[in-house]
């Protein structure tokens, strides 16, 4: 039987992020042989996503990213089964590592076949299921391109937001992630009116009606008032006609015109937990 060194067992825990006991057992397993032992750990891992495949992992940590050019971002929520992992270091600085990766991935299949450090993201994601020993799976995969694209995490890594504007300019980045801000806070169902999906629409209006029937307003009454409540809908629901949370003199729109008159909000990405 190979001697054990605690060097070996290190260089296990660094290349795999497993236990020191658990490396140390790997390494006894094979003999000493390194590339061995880190495939009984990936085999532990296969074994214990297994037995977890039907856990909830509805806890986590979710990343935004852009790239240097500020025209590509990306939101990716790395789940687990406990807000105890999630809230671990490790696990957020492999979430952010994992997020960087993605910036070039086209397709969240693309993502898990890519490379992470000798392994596709797949197999690296197996391999810390059976280190931490819970479920571990990515459950989001958004991607954004524009002119310019900025992003926001609201702390603690639960809610993620891109927002893409219409052309880069000075300021851009601050207007960006206080637009981003809004969408986290205030959670819009789409960009502006015409992202708002028609049944969402035939369901408020047929709320709208019940309600002012209960009131007993005329039925001869009921679309043109129900007409006035879906555009309150809108105002509410819809990113750009918001009131500007740190200006509620102001809509959204408004807000990024004040830093130049021909800047919109394009397109937006919110992926929150829970």
């Amino acid at each position: 039987m190979a001697k054990i060194t605690a060097a070996e067992v290190n260089k296990l825990r660094q290349t795999t992020g497993a236990g020191m006991m658990d490396c140390k057992k790997a390494l006894v397993e094979a003999d000493g042989d390194f590339e061995k032992s880190i495939e009984i750990l990936r085999k532990r891992g296969q074994k214990v996503a297994a037995n977890r495949a039907d856990r909830e992992s509805s806890e986590g940590a979710v990343i935004a990213k852009v790239n240097e050019a500020g025209t590509r971002g990306v939101i990716v929520s790395l789940n687990c089964e406990t807000d105890f992992v999630a809230k671990n270091d490790t696990f957020v600085k492999l979430a952010t590592e994992l997020a960087e990766i993605a910036l070039s991935a086209s397709s969240k299949e693309e993502f898990l076949a890519a490379d992470f450090k000798g392994l596709s993201v797949q197999d690296k994601l197996t391999e810390q299921t059976g280190v931490i020993g819970e479920k571990i799976e990515i459950g989001d995969f958004r991607t954004l391109e524009a002119p310019f694209v900025g992003s926001y995490i609201h702390a603690g890594n639960k809610i993620a937001v891109l927002t893409g504007l219409s052309k880069n300019v000075e300021g851009a980045e601050d207007v960006a992630k206080n637009v981003a801000m809004q969408a986290a806070a205030m959670n819009p169902v789409a960009l502006n009116e015409d992202g708002v999906d028609q049944t969402v629409i035939d369901k408020e209006i047929e709320i709208a009606k019940d309600t002012l029937r209960q009131e007993g307003k005329p039925e001869e009454m009921l679309d043109n008032i129900a007409k006035g409540k879906i555009k309150r809908f809108f105002k509410d629901n819809t990113l750009v006609n918001q009131d500007y949370i740190k200006d509620n003199k102001m809509s959204v729109a408004a807000y990024v015109k004040s830093l130049d008159s021909k800047l919109e909000v394009v397109a937006f990405e919110r992926v929150a937990l829970g």
